[in-house]
């Protein structure tokens, strides 16, 4: 504040008759007390060496000169790039100022939230994401893209008939295209409420082995989560259309972690980690999917097993497909891995130094790959004895906390993802990591990754909202895929990908569902 005012509330910057900027103060304030701001900037401005090297006409272009009422409506207005824009371009970044190139003149961050509408930094990083976000919304919408410069359909095939290419990278590239060019629309859901569709939002989906069953977490409206599968055998008719099953299933608890489990059949049952509330400890449920009835009708299922077991609260979880850890899960808590088996009870702690946010069984190999907040990833040996030593099989480390981890189908490589937006691809053998994939935009959220060795695809929705899908060949970004809503951290995308979404007479696309809407992005 300057001396002499009271509560001064400035208005966009114009060009004083010497070439300096000059707020205009709110009518009512003393005129002494508005003579003596002026000789106090005019001398700290003179002072300034910035001020002496600039010219009026490097500092300040306002185009033509306004009264202070066209500047006070300039002000309601919000920016719509950042000053980082002014840096990049041949207007002088002044701190504590914005340069609107639209507008062509400066404005006066504002601090603070006693203004009617002030202008911060958050509020022009806020609509410069948005309009980028619609900028790749319209260049979305057109059909001819290409994932690598240099190749389209033609191209493609023109190489490969003269012997540039082989099949296998014919059919690498070749699908790489496609998934470039893939289209969006929206699901069609049917269900037995369909009131509640409306209300209710989308928080997770998780598909299935077979890509035909997705179990989804949805926030209700009134408070809480219930669950549903959805049968996705109509997605791949003309108008897609899925059939969601709900159950009387409720919970008021946050879920931590989601896995499908095979206790009777293949993805049986799904295994939910709740938190605790209150004096209630956490629990970890396992849920037949036979309770959501005709959700599989090609699946005669059992009465499946429910069962609950308490648990501190579970950061991750994991079901076993390994022989030598059958009818087993684990969780990751904080500083702890419990692994559990099922039909018999028993289980195994093992202690860390760190909470356990992600996890992984081997199927090949007795092991168990953890993902740590403080970075580290670690493999547990399923056939030692937790209070003996020697159970840590393999480490490795990241800079950030561990969010993902994916083993490869050779089991001779792992993906992680982590914290700082870094997602590596890490060789077991060697303990080094092969390639990084650069893009991905995440700063403290716990968010999955998915990797698709059949498609030779990586993808992740970041912290941004956009959903970007990279060659698992050689780490290229293939596509970005903006959310159809302005990004929020209430509204990250859940995906699932598959080259066959619905089963096995299903088509390859990728379904996004965000908010309370489901959309498909199929293969043009």
């Amino acid at each position: 504040m300057l001396p002499g005012t009271s509560n001064p509330r400035f208005y966009p910057c114009r060009a004083g008759p010497e070439g300096h900027p000059e707020e205009t103060f709110l009518s009512g304030m003393y005129k002494g007390s508005w003579q003596s701001g002026r000789r106090y900037r005019r001398r700290s401005h003179q002072q300034s060496p910035w001020f002496r090297r600039c010219t009026s006409s490097e500092r300040y272009n306002t185009g033509t000169s306004q009264s202070p009422q066209d500047s006070g409506r300039g002000n309601d207005e919000s920016p719509s790039t950042s000053s980082s824009t002014a840096g990049s371009s041949s207007v002088p970044d002044l701190p504590g100022y914005y340069f609107d190139p639209e507008k062509k003149r400066y404005f006066r961050l504002l601090p603070g939230h006693n203004n009617c509408n002030p202008l911060t930094k958050e509020s022009i990083q806020q609509k410069e994401t948005e309009k980028k976000r619609l900028q790749l919304v319209e260049e979305d919408k057109q059909k001819k893209k290409v994932a690598r410069m240099g190749f389209n359909a033609s191209s493609l095939l023109r190489k490969r008939q003269l012997g540039f290419l082989n099949d296998i990278s014919y059919s690498r590239l070749a699908h790489e295209l496609r998934v470039s060019c893939m289209q969006k629309g929206k699901v069609h859901i049917q269900s037995s409420d369909p009131s509640a569709l409306a209300s209710d939002q989308f928080n997770l989906i998780l598909a299935n082995t077979n890509r035909d069953r997705l179990f989804t977490v949805i926030d209700v409206k009134v408070g809480g989560s219930k669950y549903s599968i959805i049968n996705l055998s109509h997605l791949w008719i003309p108008s897609p259309t899925v059939r969601m099953y709900e159950n009387l299933y409720f919970t008021n608890r946050k879920v931590n972690s989601v896995c499908w489990a095979s206790l009777n059949h293949l993805d049986s049952h799904i295994l939910l980690c709740r938190m605790g509330i209150a004096k209630t400890p956490g629990c970890a449920t396992l849920l037949p999917a036979s309770l959501f009835a005709h959700s599989h009708p090609a699946v005669e299922d059992r009465p499946g097993m429910l069962c609950s077991f308490q648990i501190p609260s579970a950061w991750s979880c994991a079901w076993s497909l390994n022989t030598q850890a059958n009818n087993c899960f684990s969780t990751g808590l904080s500083r702890q891995v419990l692994l559990t088996n099922v039909v018999t009870g028993h289980q195994q702690l093992f202690g860390t130094s760190s909470d356990v946010l992600a996890q992984q069984f081997a199927v090949l190999a007795p092991l168990l790959f953890n993902g740590c907040r403080s970075g580290e990833i670690f493999a547990i040996d399923l056939r030692s004895q937790s209070q003996g030593k020697g159970w840590k099989a393999m480490r490795l480390s990241h800079d950030s906390a561990v969010t993902s981890v994916q083993i490869l189908q050779e089991e001779q490589c792992l993906m992680a993802s982590d914290m700082a937006g870094k997602i590596k691809l890490w060789d077991l053998r060697t303990t080094k990591c092969l390639r990084q994939f650069e893009g991905h935009v995440n700063e403290y959220a716990y968010l999955p990754l998915h990797v698709h060795e059949e498609e030779g695809i990586v993808m992740a929705v970041g912290q941004d909202c956009y959903t970007r899908i990279w060659s698992l060949h050689d780490a290229h970004l293939l596509r970005t895929i903006p959310s159809p809503y302005p990004a929020s951290k209430e509204d990250i995308p859940s995906v699932a990908f598959s080259s066959q979404l619905g089963g096995f007479r299903g088509g390859p696309g990728l379904l996004m569902a965000v908010r309370k809407d489901l959309y498909y992005f199929s293969y043009s």
